[in-house]
């Protein structure tokens, strides 16, 4: 197979007859075939939706000269994280819950992708309902690590993160809520972006936690992170919180902040290494770099636990078995777990002991980012405080797991855009990956900054 690392490369092939749509998907469908016995990626395979729209893409080349500017993805070949809802197709969140649940309706983001000329070829595994940040709390089995199998390739949106890392997509898309698109492509290699929180409609995805799940995803090259968000962001009439202006996301980083509580005890001495390294490309280029401080970050994790699960067990009450989907018996460990927390902390006599302090926190985690942006145009920081971690290694130990979003979280509870690029391997060859962080709907200037790092360096080149 061919190896297209930007869109800019598929569309140029298309073009001029170098390969055809139909063929372009036949070869993902190659690799899927050859390696997702071991990878576990996939949920399901939409292989002949996949040909079909194919071969509509085909008819438009030929017949349209000015096909690929009325379709901005035409002939992409993606897949999407099985929170997604699409119509005929059948949607799982990974869940026996929802394990024969097929959608009469496609999503927001479903819509657009299909619109714009992008080929969806599968749904992927994730942790269950989204809960987790290793891959490993699917009801269909665990994903595996495209760059060592005996490791995980992160949470929650791991399968989408393996199946760009092994070529079986070119792009996926994924969800967000505490670090679950960044956190996987840290340890997969891949570009992961999340969007400002109201970029992006919500509308048609599974929902995890209503004030924290942002529509991101998963690319070689930042650059078809920001083409294929152009496609994606903005009202749709569904989603109240939209609240995105195309003409707000410009702009150049000349000013990055390195927050000092990022980079305290518990980062991993290789990952440490790895972003110091990064750090120091972009300032041999000339960006202007200081040490800030982000002083409540130190209770992310502990606000996250509290309005998430909060959240968490307000959206699966739905799921009686009644409407639609099989009975509450099928709900997994970490999902009764996050229900009976956040039951609990919502609960008469301790809603003003938890969540409401915890809410409190939550503000001043926001007045944090606001008072550095002042300074600032960028943070740059790492995305987890360890490479990717053995298969079975954290499953006992759930604070253990919980810590891996540690440096993930804070975006999340902030609203802020954050990108994970990839930027270096271990001693032992695990990937480790660089995040951007950026005020609300700056992603212009996270963009602008992940394509210069991009520029002076080649780790999105490299391939699983």
């Amino acid at each position: 197979m061919k190896r297209f690392i930007t869109y800019s490369e598929i569309r140029k092939s298309l073009a001029i007859g170098e390969i055809s749509s139909v063929e372009l998907v036949a070869n993902y469908l190659s690799q899927i075939k050859q390696k997702d016995k071991e990878l576990n990626a996939f949920i399901t395979v939409t292989d002949e939706y996949a040909y079909k729209k194919a071969k509509e893409i085909d008819r438009k080349i030929a017949d349209n000269k000015n096909a690929f500017e009325d379709f901005p993805l035409l002939g992409m070949v993606i897949s999407l994280k099985d929170l997604y809802i699409t119509k005929g197709i059948r949607t799982t969140a990974a869940s026996n819950v929802l394990r024969d649940y097929v959608p009469q309706y496609s999503g927001t983001v479903v819509n657009r992708l299909e619109a714009a000329g992008a080929i969806i070829i599968g749904k992927t595994n994730c942790d269950a309902w989204a809960h987790g940040a290793s891959g490993e709390n699917s009801d269909f089995g665990a994903t595996k690590n495209p760059w060592n199998t005996e490791y995980v390739p992160g949470g929650s949106s791991s399968g989408s993160a393996a199946s760009v890392a092994a070529e079986m997509s070119f792009a996926a898309m994924g969800t967000d809520t505490g670090g679950s698109i960044r956190q996987p492509a840290s340890f997969c290699s891949v570009v992961g972006f999340k969007p400002t929180y109201g970029a992006v409609s919500r509308y048609g995805v599974v929902a995890m936690g209503s004030s924290l799940d942002c529509i991101g995803h998963f690319t070689h090259t930042v650059e078809d992170a920001e083409r294929i968000f152009n496609v994606t962001a903005g009202a749709d009439g569904h989603d109240g919180t939209i609240a995105y202006l195309k003409n707000n996301t410009s702009g150049t980083v000349s000013r990055v902040g390195i927050p000092k509580e990022y980079f305290a005890e518990g980062l991993d001495p290789e990952v440490r290494t790895i972003v110091e390294k990064a750090i120091k490309t972009l300032e041999s280029d000339g960006v202007s770099v200081e040490e800030v401080s982000l002083p409540h970050t130190k209770y992310a994790i502990s606000v996250y636990y509290i309005v998430m699960p909060a959240e968490v067990s307000s959206n699966l009450g739905r799921y009686d078995g009644i409407r639609f989907g099989g009975e509450r018996v099928s709900f997994g460990r970490e999902a009764r777990r996050r229900i009976m927390l956040g039951t609990y902390v919502l609960s008469s006599g301790y809603y003003d002991a938890y969540y409401l302090k915890a809410m409190k926190v939550r503000t001043k985690i926001i007045e944090d980012f606001s008072r550095v942006f002042e300074k600032v145009d960028a943070l740059v920081a790492p995305v987890s405080p360890t490479p990717a971690f053995k298969l079975g290694e954290r499953t006992t130990d759930p604070l253990q797991m919980y810590l891996a979003d540690v440096y993930t979280v804070s975006g999340n509870l902030a609203g802020i855009p954050g990108l994970s690029v990839p930027a270096g391997f271990t001693s032992s060859g695990l990937p480790v990956g660089m995040q951007v962080l950026t005020p609300q709907f700056h992603e212009g200037s996270l963009f602008s900054l992940g394509k210069r790092y991009q520029k002076l360096t080649n780790w999105h080149t490299k391939f699983a």
